[in-house]
């Protein structure tokens, strides 16, 4: 698949949009059903959604090597327990604090990842890193609250979502080498539907108000952020490379922020705005040095 840069551009600030409402939308879809099917309906969606595009291609992985297969599999995983930790976590913490966390910290332990890797960092990088570190902790307000901090609510979710969606973009970058970014889209999800299919519960699926007017909009916001929004990050993260296209993110805090405010009038505090801030400061910093790390 071709794409112009300004088209692939264009298409990360709309799928950036996507994912910054999702936050908001995943909290208000949480009361009407459980986790599971939450996770297994917006995979399945997901799934359907690509099915327009792999018309005339290959879907055949037989001839990709078996580290691309392996890929796939661990990617697949990681998706559906991303989704969990999303879920849960929008569940029983604040949505825009959440996404201001989690956006805002996944570039620097993609950045961190990748270095590992590469065994290239210096201490600039380092000092980005640390800048990026206390953000996330401002964030989490635990500078006031301890390490208790970390128990509160779902923020031991958000930062599960970090750290799963830093190793996601690394591997995502690395997966399709060899393989239509598409074909691995679809495989990826597959896996990941296969997997909350095992966990659903029928008769609550059955018994809930899914077709209530509040839930179909939100669902539709939830489910466009993966199949149109993760998956444009996952064509994109191929072409930038992991680092450039994981800055992006810096994006989402902002618009997650609003809409938590407006449609949930959640508060917003100060050490939200500091710390996310800081963490973006430390994007910029990173990525300035780093464009071609990857």
């Amino acid at each position: 698949m071709i794409i112009n840069n300004k088209i692939l551009y264009a298409l990360m600030v709309f799928a950036m949009l996507t994912w910054g409402v999702a936050w908001t939308s995943a909290k208000i879809i949480n009361a009407y059903l459980d986790y599971n099917n939450l996770v297994f309906l917006r995979f399945l969606v997901g799934v359907v959604s690509m099915f327009p595009f792999i018309i005339n291609k290959k879907l055949s992985i037989r001839d990709s090597s078996i580290s691309t297969k392996l890929n796939i599999l661990v990617v697949g995983i990681l998706f559906y327990l991303y989704n969990q930790c999303f879920f849960i976590a929008t569940d029983k913490g604040y949505a825009g604090m959440g996404a201001v966390f989690v956006t805002t910290t996944n570039p620097i332990i993609t950045f961190v990842i990748v270095s590992i890797i590469k065994r290239k960092v210096n201490y600039n990088d380092l000092f980005a890193i640390f800048i990026g570190i206390v953000g996330g902790c401002i964030i989490l307000d635990i500078f006031s609250l301890g390490l208790d901090a970390l128990l509160i609510s779902g923020n031991i979710y958000f930062i599960f979502c970090s750290l799963i969606w830093g190793f996601m973009t690394v591997l995502m970058s690395r997966g399709q080498v060899d393989l239509d970014s598409i074909v691995y889209i679809i495989y990826t999800y597959s896996i990941a539907s296969i997997i909350a299919f095992y966990f659903i519960d029928i008769p609550s699926l059955l018994n809930a108000q899914i077709f209530n007017f509040n839930f179909l909009i939100h669902f539709i916001i939830v489910c466009s952020a993966m199949s149109i929004g993760t998956s444009i990050y996952i064509i994109a993260s191929a072409r930038m490379g992991p680092v450039k296209s994981s800055t992006f993110i810096f994006s989402v805090p902002f618009i997650a922020m609003l809409t938590a405010h407006i449609i949930l009038d959640e508060y917003l505090g100060v050490n939200i705005f500091i710390g996310g801030l800081m963490s973006i400061l430390a994007i910029i910093l990173i990525n300035k040095k780093n464009n071609n790390l990857f």
